[in-house]
Protein backbone atom coordinates (compact mmCIF):
# COMPACT_ATOMS: atom_id res chain seq x y z
CA UNK A 1 0.00 0.00 0.00
CA UNK A 2 1.10 3.19 -1.17
CA UNK A 3 2.29 5.65 1.94
CA UNK A 4 1.44 9.33 2.47
CA UNK A 5 2.60 11.67 -0.55
CA UNK A 6 3.31 14.36 1.45
CA UNK A 7 5.30 14.20 4.95
CA UNK A 8 3.30 17.24 6.52
CA UNK A 9 1.01 16.72 8.93
CA UNK A 10 -0.88 20.02 7.90
CA UNK A 11 0.24 21.28 4.46
CA UNK A 12 -2.26 20.18 1.74
CA UNK A 13 -1.53 22.70 -0.62
CA UNK A 14 -0.06 20.54 -3.13
CA UNK A 15 -4.29 19.52 -3.69
CA UNK A 16 -4.65 22.59 -4.90
CA UNK A 17 -5.26 22.07 -9.37
CA UNK A 18 -4.01 18.08 -8.36
CA UNK A 19 -6.36 15.51 -10.10
CA UNK A 20 -8.00 12.87 -7.33
CA UNK A 21 -10.22 10.17 -7.84
CA UNK A 22 -12.54 8.72 -5.75
CA UNK A 23 -13.23 4.98 -5.99
CA UNK A 24 -16.58 4.02 -4.49
CA UNK A 25 -19.86 6.30 -5.04
CA UNK A 26 -21.60 5.89 -1.96
CA UNK A 27 -21.67 7.19 1.41
CA UNK A 28 -17.94 7.08 2.18
CA UNK A 29 -16.98 8.45 -1.04
CA UNK A 30 -19.60 10.86 -1.63
CA UNK A 31 -18.23 12.80 2.07
CA UNK A 32 -14.75 13.02 0.39
CA UNK A 33 -15.92 14.75 -2.75
CA UNK A 34 -16.75 18.23 -0.73
CA UNK A 35 -13.43 18.51 1.51
CA UNK A 36 -11.22 18.00 -1.60
CA UNK A 37 -13.11 20.17 -3.77
CA UNK A 38 -12.91 22.54 -0.57
CA UNK A 39 -9.10 21.95 -0.98
CA UNK A 40 -9.41 22.77 -4.76
CA UNK A 41 -8.72 19.48 -5.83
CA UNK A 42 -10.17 18.53 -9.21
CA UNK A 43 -12.06 15.64 -8.43
CA UNK A 44 -13.38 12.17 -10.29
CA UNK A 45 -15.75 9.56 -8.85
CA UNK A 46 -15.63 6.10 -10.31
CA UNK A 47 -18.35 3.33 -9.41
CA UNK A 48 -19.80 0.59 -11.47
CA UNK A 49 -23.15 1.69 -10.95
CA UNK A 50 -23.79 4.57 -12.76
CA UNK A 51 -26.97 5.27 -11.25
CA UNK A 52 -24.65 5.66 -7.91
CA UNK A 53 -22.69 8.45 -9.58
CA UNK A 54 -25.35 10.84 -10.47
CA UNK A 55 -25.32 12.10 -6.56
CA UNK A 56 -21.06 12.35 -6.94
CA UNK A 57 -21.85 14.65 -10.45
CA UNK A 58 -24.80 16.62 -8.44
CA UNK A 59 -22.34 17.84 -5.72
CA UNK A 60 -19.41 18.73 -8.16
CA UNK A 61 -17.26 16.04 -9.19
CA UNK A 62 -16.98 14.20 -12.79
CA UNK A 63 -17.66 10.76 -12.69
CA UNK A 64 -16.85 8.08 -14.71
CA UNK A 65 -17.85 4.12 -14.88
CA UNK A 66 -15.54 1.63 -13.69
CA UNK A 67 -14.80 -0.22 -16.33
CA UNK A 68 -14.53 2.82 -18.71
CA UNK A 69 -11.88 3.52 -16.19
CA UNK A 70 -10.25 0.64 -16.78
CA UNK A 71 -10.05 0.68 -20.33
CA UNK A 72 -8.32 4.17 -20.23
CA UNK A 73 -4.92 3.66 -18.21
CA UNK A 74 -3.54 6.76 -19.45
CA UNK A 75 -6.55 8.66 -18.03
CA UNK A 76 -5.41 6.35 -14.78
CA UNK A 77 -2.08 8.11 -14.85
CA UNK A 78 -2.78 11.46 -14.59
CA UNK A 79 -4.49 11.32 -11.03
CA UNK A 80 -2.00 12.60 -8.44
CA UNK A 81 -3.91 10.63 -5.34
CA UNK A 82 -6.84 8.26 -5.69
CA UNK A 83 -9.16 8.15 -2.19
CA UNK A 84 -11.12 4.74 -1.63
CA UNK A 85 -13.59 3.80 0.15
CA UNK A 86 -13.28 1.19 2.62
CA UNK A 87 -14.54 -1.63 1.06
CA UNK A 88 -12.26 -1.64 -2.11
CA UNK A 89 -9.65 -4.26 -1.52
CA UNK A 90 -5.75 -3.90 -2.97
CA UNK A 91 -6.43 -5.77 -5.46
CA UNK A 92 -9.47 -4.66 -6.50
CA UNK A 93 -9.38 -4.15 -10.37
CA UNK A 94 -9.40 -0.12 -10.30
CA UNK A 95 -6.72 -0.40 -7.13
CA UNK A 96 -4.60 -2.94 -9.05
CA UNK A 97 -4.12 -0.30 -11.59
CA UNK A 98 -3.17 1.97 -9.80
CA UNK A 99 -0.92 0.40 -8.26
CA UNK A 100 0.43 -0.35 -11.55
CA UNK A 101 0.84 3.11 -11.96
CA UNK A 102 2.45 4.34 -8.57
CA UNK A 103 -0.03 6.58 -7.67
CA UNK A 104 -0.38 6.88 -4.07
CA UNK A 105 -3.88 5.41 -1.83
CA UNK A 106 -5.54 6.90 0.88
CA UNK A 107 -8.65 5.77 2.71
CA UNK A 108 -11.66 7.98 3.57
CA UNK A 109 -10.43 7.89 6.89
CA UNK A 110 -6.68 9.22 5.82
CA UNK A 111 -7.88 11.74 3.97
CA UNK A 112 -10.32 12.95 7.29
CA UNK A 113 -7.04 12.73 9.34
CA UNK A 114 -5.10 15.21 7.05
CA UNK A 115 -7.95 17.36 6.52
CA UNK A 116 -8.38 17.66 10.74
CA UNK A 117 -5.15 18.12 10.97
CA UNK A 118 -4.72 21.19 8.40
CA UNK A 119 -7.73 22.73 10.45
CA UNK A 120 -9.47 22.77 6.87
CA UNK A 121 -13.01 23.34 8.99
CA UNK A 122 -11.66 24.33 12.60
CA UNK A 123 -9.24 23.87 15.31
CA UNK A 124 -7.88 20.04 14.99
CA UNK A 125 -9.96 17.52 17.02
CA UNK A 126 -9.23 14.70 19.36
CA UNK A 127 -9.56 11.43 17.95
CA UNK A 128 -11.20 8.48 20.39
CA UNK A 129 -10.81 5.24 17.90
CA UNK A 130 -13.41 2.41 18.53
CA UNK A 131 -11.71 -0.64 16.82
CA UNK A 132 -12.26 -5.06 17.50
CA UNK A 133 -14.11 -7.66 15.96
CA UNK A 134 -17.30 -7.27 18.27
CA UNK A 135 -18.90 -4.79 20.64
CA UNK A 136 -17.45 -1.61 18.05
CA UNK A 137 -21.37 -0.07 17.84
CA UNK A 138 -22.16 -0.14 21.61
CA UNK A 139 -18.59 0.71 22.86
CA UNK A 140 -18.89 3.75 19.97
CA UNK A 141 -22.26 4.83 21.45
CA UNK A 142 -22.01 4.32 25.08
CA UNK A 143 -18.51 6.55 24.26
CA UNK A 144 -20.44 9.17 22.90
CA UNK A 145 -23.23 9.08 25.68
CA UNK A 146 -20.23 9.87 28.23
CA UNK A 147 -18.92 12.49 26.35
CA UNK A 148 -22.09 14.14 26.16
CA UNK A 149 -22.73 13.81 29.43
CA UNK A 150 -19.48 15.50 29.98
CA UNK A 151 -20.21 18.70 28.29
CA UNK A 152 -17.82 17.84 25.87
CA UNK A 153 -18.92 19.17 21.80
CA UNK A 154 -18.35 15.41 20.23
CA UNK A 155 -20.31 13.14 17.82
CA UNK A 156 -19.76 9.46 17.13
CA UNK A 157 -18.54 8.83 13.21
CA UNK A 158 -17.24 6.81 11.12
CA UNK A 159 -18.27 3.33 10.97
CA UNK A 160 -21.46 3.68 13.31
CA UNK A 161 -22.89 5.62 10.23
CA UNK A 162 -21.70 9.23 9.86
CA UNK A 163 -18.26 9.97 8.06
CA UNK A 164 -15.99 11.73 9.72
CA UNK A 165 -15.60 13.89 6.72
CA UNK A 166 -19.03 14.92 7.43
CA UNK A 167 -18.28 15.25 11.74
CA UNK A 168 -15.67 17.64 10.28
CA UNK A 169 -17.71 19.81 8.59
CA UNK A 170 -20.63 19.81 11.15
CA UNK A 171 -21.17 23.45 13.32
CA UNK A 172 -20.45 23.93 15.91
CA UNK A 173 -17.31 22.10 15.20
CA UNK A 174 -16.73 19.49 17.28
CA UNK A 175 -13.91 19.10 20.44
CA UNK A 176 -13.57 15.16 20.59
CA UNK A 177 -14.67 12.49 17.67
CA UNK A 178 -15.77 8.89 19.16
CA UNK A 179 -14.47 7.14 16.22
CA UNK A 180 -15.50 3.49 15.38
CA UNK A 181 -13.22 1.81 12.34
CA UNK A 182 -13.63 -1.62 11.04
CA UNK A 183 -10.40 -3.31 9.73
CA UNK A 184 -10.82 -1.77 6.39
CA UNK A 185 -10.54 1.45 7.32
CA UNK A 186 -7.49 1.31 9.46
CA UNK A 187 -6.12 -0.70 7.02
CA UNK A 188 -6.39 2.15 4.79
CA UNK A 189 -5.65 5.10 7.56
CA UNK A 190 -1.80 4.52 8.10
CA UNK A 191 -1.30 8.04 9.87
CA UNK A 192 -3.89 8.45 12.08
CA UNK A 193 -2.84 8.97 15.56
CA UNK A 194 -5.52 8.88 17.82
CA UNK A 195 -5.59 10.73 21.46
CA UNK A 196 -6.43 7.45 22.47
CA UNK A 197 -7.50 3.92 20.72
CA UNK A 198 -9.08 0.76 22.16
CA UNK A 199 -9.07 -2.78 20.30
CA UNK A 200 -11.95 -4.62 22.39
CA UNK A 201 -11.44 -8.17 21.35
CA UNK A 202 -9.85 -10.10 18.10
CA UNK A 203 -12.01 -13.11 16.68
CA UNK A 204 -11.89 -14.48 12.88
CA UNK A 205 -13.34 -12.07 10.53
CA UNK A 206 -12.94 -10.64 7.28
CA UNK A 207 -10.42 -13.17 6.42
CA UNK A 208 -11.45 -13.32 2.76
CA UNK A 209 -10.37 -9.42 2.57
CA UNK A 210 -7.44 -9.43 4.66
CA UNK A 211 -5.23 -12.82 3.05
CA UNK A 212 -5.59 -14.02 6.41
CA UNK A 213 -5.76 -13.53 10.42
CA UNK A 214 -2.18 -12.04 10.63
CA UNK A 215 -3.44 -8.77 8.07
CA UNK A 216 -6.59 -8.37 10.43
CA UNK A 217 -4.58 -8.80 13.12
CA UNK A 218 -2.39 -5.77 12.28
CA UNK A 219 -4.79 -3.53 10.95
CA UNK A 220 -6.55 -3.53 14.03
CA UNK A 221 -3.16 -3.10 16.01
CA UNK A 222 -3.56 0.33 14.01
CA UNK A 223 -5.86 1.79 16.44
CA UNK A 224 -2.52 1.45 19.79
CA UNK A 225 -0.50 3.85 17.72
CA UNK A 226 -1.44 7.19 19.34
CA UNK A 227 -1.09 8.45 22.99
CA UNK A 228 -2.77 6.02 24.56
CA UNK A 229 -3.57 2.11 24.21
CA UNK A 230 -6.60 0.34 25.95
CA UNK A 231 -6.84 -3.11 25.06
CA UNK A 232 -8.84 -5.75 26.11
CA UNK A 233 -7.21 -8.45 28.40
CA UNK A 234 -9.65 -11.00 28.85
CA UNK A 235 -8.98 -11.84 24.86
CA UNK A 236 -5.66 -13.18 24.04
CA UNK A 237 -5.38 -11.42 20.91
CA UNK A 238 -6.01 -8.49 22.54
CA UNK A 239 -4.50 -8.67 25.08
CA UNK A 240 -1.03 -9.49 23.06
CA UNK A 241 -1.03 -6.19 21.06
CA UNK A 242 0.12 -4.20 24.30
CA UNK A 243 3.19 -5.14 24.26
CA UNK A 244 3.74 -3.92 20.98
CA UNK A 245 2.06 -1.16 20.58
CA UNK A 246 3.98 2.33 20.27
CA UNK A 247 1.70 4.57 22.60
CA UNK A 248 3.59 6.24 25.54
CA UNK A 249 0.26 4.92 28.01
CA UNK A 250 -1.08 1.80 27.74
CA UNK A 251 -4.16 0.53 29.75
CA UNK A 252 -6.24 -2.56 29.76
CA UNK A 253 -9.19 -3.44 31.16
CA UNK A 254 -11.10 -6.93 32.49
CA UNK A 255 -14.54 -8.00 33.96
CA UNK A 256 -11.98 -9.08 36.76
CA UNK A 257 -10.65 -6.95 39.86
CA UNK A 258 -8.05 -4.03 38.04
CA UNK A 259 -4.30 -4.08 38.79
CA UNK A 260 -2.62 -1.19 38.50
CA UNK A 261 -3.19 0.51 34.76
CA UNK A 262 -6.32 -1.11 34.57
CA UNK A 263 -9.77 -1.10 34.59
CA UNK A 264 -11.69 -3.79 35.97
CA UNK A 265 -14.69 -4.94 38.33
CA UNK A 266 -14.85 -4.75 42.15
CA UNK A 267 -17.91 -5.68 43.68
CA UNK A 268 -20.01 -4.97 41.36
CA UNK A 269 -18.75 -1.69 40.42
CA UNK A 270 -16.85 -0.88 37.35
CA UNK A 271 -13.45 0.64 38.26
CA UNK A 272 -10.64 2.48 37.14
CA UNK A 273 -7.55 1.83 38.46
CA UNK A 274 -5.19 3.19 35.45
CA UNK A 275 -5.51 7.39 35.36
CA UNK A 276 -6.96 7.48 39.11
CA UNK A 277 -6.55 4.85 42.32
CA UNK A 278 -9.47 2.76 42.45
CA UNK A 279 -11.82 5.13 41.48
CA UNK A 280 -15.39 3.47 41.00
CA UNK A 281 -17.11 4.52 38.30
CA UNK A 282 -21.18 3.01 37.68
CA UNK A 283 -22.73 0.04 39.36
CA UNK A 284 -22.62 -2.97 36.77
CA UNK A 285 -26.19 -3.41 36.89
CA UNK A 286 -27.03 0.14 36.16
CA UNK A 287 -24.81 -0.91 32.51
CA UNK A 288 -27.14 -1.49 29.78
CA UNK A 289 -26.86 -3.95 27.45
CA UNK A 290 -26.38 -6.18 30.94
CA UNK A 291 -23.78 -9.25 30.63
CA UNK A 292 -19.97 -9.66 30.25
CA UNK A 293 -19.74 -8.00 26.71
CA UNK A 294 -22.12 -5.28 27.59
CA UNK A 295 -19.67 -4.79 30.92
CA UNK A 296 -16.19 -4.96 28.70
CA UNK A 297 -17.42 -2.54 26.79
CA UNK A 298 -18.50 -0.10 28.97
CA UNK A 299 -15.22 -0.59 30.40
CA UNK A 300 -13.46 0.29 27.34
CA UNK A 301 -15.88 3.12 26.67
CA UNK A 302 -15.09 4.48 30.47
CA UNK A 303 -10.99 4.10 29.77
CA UNK A 304 -11.57 6.29 26.44
CA UNK A 305 -12.73 9.21 28.25
CA UNK A 306 -11.19 8.60 31.65
CA UNK A 307 -7.95 9.05 29.36
CA UNK A 308 -9.05 12.69 28.03
CA UNK A 309 -9.38 13.82 31.44
CA UNK A 310 -13.26 13.58 31.64
CA UNK A 311 -14.30 13.02 35.27
CA UNK A 312 -15.75 9.66 36.89
CA UNK A 313 -19.20 11.03 37.24
CA UNK A 314 -19.98 11.72 33.87
CA UNK A 315 -18.55 8.32 32.87
CA UNK A 316 -21.72 7.38 35.41
CA UNK A 317 -24.01 9.50 34.15
CA UNK A 318 -23.26 8.55 30.45
CA UNK A 319 -23.55 4.89 31.18
CA UNK A 320 -26.39 4.72 33.01
CA UNK A 321 -28.17 7.02 30.46
CA UNK A 322 -27.08 4.66 27.60
CA UNK A 323 -29.41 2.26 25.77
CA UNK A 324 -28.87 -0.19 23.15
CA UNK A 325 -29.26 0.59 19.50
CA UNK A 326 -31.78 -2.12 17.78
CA UNK A 327 -30.84 -5.24 16.21
CA UNK A 328 -27.90 -5.35 19.54
CA UNK A 329 -29.46 -8.35 21.52
CA UNK A 330 -33.07 -6.26 21.81
CA UNK A 331 -36.04 -8.61 23.03
CA UNK A 332 -38.40 -8.53 20.01
CA UNK A 333 -41.89 -10.19 22.16
CA UNK A 334 -42.49 -12.85 24.80
CA UNK A 335 -45.04 -15.27 23.36
CA UNK A 336 -46.33 -18.70 25.50
CA UNK A 337 -43.24 -18.29 27.47
CA UNK A 338 -41.03 -17.85 24.79
CA UNK A 339 -38.86 -15.38 24.29
CA UNK A 340 -37.51 -13.84 20.81
CA UNK A 341 -34.32 -12.11 20.59
CA UNK A 342 -33.00 -9.93 17.40
CA UNK A 343 -29.01 -9.83 17.48
CA UNK A 344 -28.69 -9.96 14.01
CA UNK A 345 -25.69 -7.45 14.42
CA UNK A 346 -23.91 -10.78 15.49
CA UNK A 347 -22.41 -11.42 12.12
CA UNK A 348 -19.86 -13.24 13.32
CA UNK A 349 -19.41 -16.82 15.44
CA UNK A 350 -17.57 -14.83 17.92
CA UNK A 351 -20.70 -11.68 18.41
CA UNK A 352 -22.81 -14.84 18.70
CA UNK A 353 -21.46 -16.66 20.76
CA UNK A 354 -21.56 -14.14 23.22
CA UNK A 355 -25.20 -13.73 22.41
CA UNK A 356 -26.03 -17.26 23.14
CA UNK A 357 -23.81 -17.98 26.25
CA UNK A 358 -26.36 -15.51 27.75
CA UNK A 359 -29.20 -17.54 27.63
CA UNK A 360 -29.54 -21.47 29.11
CA UNK A 361 -31.90 -22.76 26.48
CA UNK A 362 -31.55 -21.58 22.79
CA UNK A 363 -33.48 -22.18 19.30
CA UNK A 364 -31.02 -20.41 17.27
CA UNK A 365 -31.09 -18.34 14.40
CA UNK A 366 -28.03 -18.49 12.16
CA UNK A 367 -26.20 -18.41 8.66
CA UNK A 368 -25.33 -16.35 6.17
CA UNK A 369 -21.58 -15.09 5.06
CA UNK A 370 -19.41 -16.49 7.19
CA UNK A 371 -16.70 -14.12 5.31
CA UNK A 372 -13.71 -17.28 5.87
CA UNK A 373 -14.85 -17.81 9.65
CA UNK A 374 -14.41 -21.09 11.07
CA UNK A 375 -17.68 -22.35 13.01
CA UNK A 376 -16.60 -25.35 14.98
CA UNK A 377 -14.64 -24.42 17.34
CA UNK A 378 -18.12 -21.66 18.26
CA UNK A 379 -20.78 -24.53 18.01
CA UNK A 380 -18.47 -27.11 20.67
CA UNK A 381 -19.23 -24.32 23.14
CA UNK A 382 -22.37 -23.44 22.73
CA UNK A 383 -23.33 -27.30 22.35
CA UNK A 384 -25.45 -27.86 25.20
CA UNK A 385 -27.15 -24.44 25.44
CA UNK A 386 -29.10 -25.62 22.02
CA UNK A 387 -32.59 -27.13 21.74
CA UNK A 388 -32.16 -26.89 17.86
CA UNK A 389 -31.24 -24.71 15.02
CA UNK A 390 -32.87 -22.98 11.76
CA UNK A 391 -30.07 -21.98 9.02
CA UNK A 392 -30.39 -20.33 6.27
CA UNK A 393 -27.90 -18.53 4.06
CA UNK A 394 -25.35 -18.99 1.57
CA UNK A 395 -22.89 -20.78 4.17
CA UNK A 396 -25.91 -22.39 6.03
CA UNK A 397 -24.97 -25.86 5.48
CA UNK A 398 -21.25 -24.90 6.95
CA UNK A 399 -22.92 -24.64 10.09
CA UNK A 400 -25.48 -27.74 9.98
CA UNK A 401 -22.69 -29.65 9.32
CA UNK A 402 -20.32 -28.02 12.28
CA UNK A 403 -23.67 -28.59 14.76
CA UNK A 404 -24.24 -32.70 12.85
CA UNK A 405 -20.10 -32.85 14.14
CA UNK A 406 -20.39 -31.68 17.69
CA UNK A 407 -24.22 -31.96 18.20
CA UNK A 408 -25.69 -34.40 16.49
CA UNK A 409 -28.64 -34.43 18.96
CA UNK A 410 -29.61 -30.97 18.25
CA UNK A 411 -32.31 -31.04 15.72
CA UNK A 412 -31.78 -28.66 12.83
CA UNK A 413 -33.66 -27.12 9.87
CA UNK A 414 -32.40 -25.96 6.98
CA UNK A 415 -33.79 -22.86 4.62
CA UNK A 416 -34.45 -22.22 2.12
CA UNK A 417 -33.57 -25.74 1.40
CA UNK A 418 -31.70 -27.70 -1.72
CA UNK A 419 -29.25 -25.71 -4.00
CA UNK A 420 -30.96 -22.40 -4.14
CA UNK A 421 -30.17 -21.28 0.09
CA UNK A 422 -28.94 -18.08 0.01
CA UNK A 423 -30.17 -17.06 -3.68
CA UNK A 424 -33.35 -14.77 -3.73
CA UNK A 425 -34.77 -12.15 -5.58
CA UNK A 426 -35.10 -9.04 -4.02
CA UNK A 427 -37.01 -7.83 -0.42
CA UNK A 428 -39.84 -9.49 -0.55
CA UNK A 429 -38.64 -13.22 -0.98
CA UNK A 430 -35.73 -12.37 1.98
CA UNK A 431 -39.13 -11.58 4.24
CA UNK A 432 -40.42 -14.89 3.35
CA UNK A 433 -37.64 -16.95 3.77
CA UNK A 434 -37.32 -15.41 6.96
CA UNK A 435 -40.75 -15.79 8.24
CA UNK A 436 -40.54 -19.54 7.44
CA UNK A 437 -37.40 -19.61 9.80
CA UNK A 438 -39.20 -18.03 12.45
CA UNK A 439 -42.39 -20.06 12.18
CA UNK A 440 -39.51 -23.45 12.31
CA UNK A 441 -37.91 -22.14 15.16
CA UNK A 442 -41.27 -21.11 17.33
CA UNK A 443 -42.42 -24.90 16.82
CA UNK A 444 -39.56 -25.89 18.25
CA UNK A 445 -39.67 -23.85 21.40
CA UNK A 446 -40.49 -24.62 24.74
CA UNK A 447 -42.14 -22.11 27.85
CA UNK A 448 -38.72 -21.20 28.91
CA UNK A 449 -36.71 -20.79 25.52
CA UNK A 450 -34.88 -18.41 23.94
CA UNK A 451 -35.40 -18.20 20.01
CA UNK A 452 -32.22 -16.26 19.27
CA UNK A 453 -31.44 -14.43 15.61
CA UNK A 454 -27.72 -14.29 16.51
CA UNK A 455 -26.39 -15.34 12.83
CA UNK A 456 -22.56 -15.92 13.00
CA UNK A 457 -22.25 -14.33 9.95
CA UNK A 458 -22.91 -11.73 7.64
CA UNK A 459 -26.81 -11.04 5.51
CA UNK A 460 -25.88 -9.41 2.16
CA UNK A 461 -26.34 -13.21 0.85
CA UNK A 462 -30.12 -12.58 1.11
CA UNK A 463 -30.94 -9.51 3.24
CA UNK A 464 -30.42 -5.61 2.03
CA UNK A 465 -27.70 -5.58 5.41
CA UNK A 466 -28.19 -6.51 9.05
CA UNK A 467 -30.77 -3.98 9.76
CA UNK A 468 -32.93 -5.66 7.33
CA UNK A 469 -32.63 -9.06 8.13
CA UNK A 470 -33.42 -7.39 12.14
CA UNK A 471 -36.01 -5.96 10.90
CA UNK A 472 -37.58 -9.29 8.69
CA UNK A 473 -36.92 -11.21 12.02
CA UNK A 474 -39.18 -8.94 14.24
CA UNK A 475 -41.31 -8.64 11.68
CA UNK A 476 -42.21 -12.18 11.50
CA UNK A 477 -42.15 -13.12 15.11
CA UNK A 478 -45.09 -10.21 15.43
CA UNK A 479 -46.94 -12.36 12.86
CA UNK A 480 -46.86 -15.17 15.63
CA UNK A 481 -49.88 -16.56 17.53
CA UNK A 482 -49.72 -18.91 20.70
CA UNK A 483 -50.72 -21.75 18.81
CA UNK A 484 -46.87 -21.40 16.70
CA UNK A 485 -45.43 -22.53 19.89
CA UNK A 486 -44.24 -25.84 20.12
CA UNK A 487 -45.85 -26.63 17.17
CA UNK A 488 -43.54 -28.84 15.56
CA UNK A 489 -42.02 -29.89 18.62
CA UNK A 490 -42.20 -33.78 19.21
Amino acid sequence: MAESVHDSRTDLTWLRGSAVLVTGARISGLAVVQPLLDLGAVVTVTDSDLSALDEASNIGAAVVLQDDLLADREAIAAFSLVVTSPGFRPDSPVLAAVAEQGIPVWGDVELSWHVDRAELYGPETRWLVVTGTNGKTTTTSMLASILESAGIESVACGNIGLPIADALRRTPHPSVLAVELSSFQLFWAPSVRPAAGVVLNIAEDHLDWHGGMDGYVQAKARALTGDVAVVGLDDARAASLQAGSSAPVTVGFRLGEPAVGEFGVRAGVLVDNAFGENIDLVAAADVEPSGPSGILDALAAGALARSIGVEADAVRAGLQSYRVGPHRAAVVRELGGVTFIDDSKATNPHAARSSILAHERVVWIAGGLLKGAVIDDLVVEIADRLVAAVVLGRDGMQIAEALARHAPDVPVVRLPSGDDAGVTHGAEDADAVMRAVVAHAAGRAAPGDTVLLAPAAASLDIFVDYGHRGRSFADSVLRLEVADIGSTRS
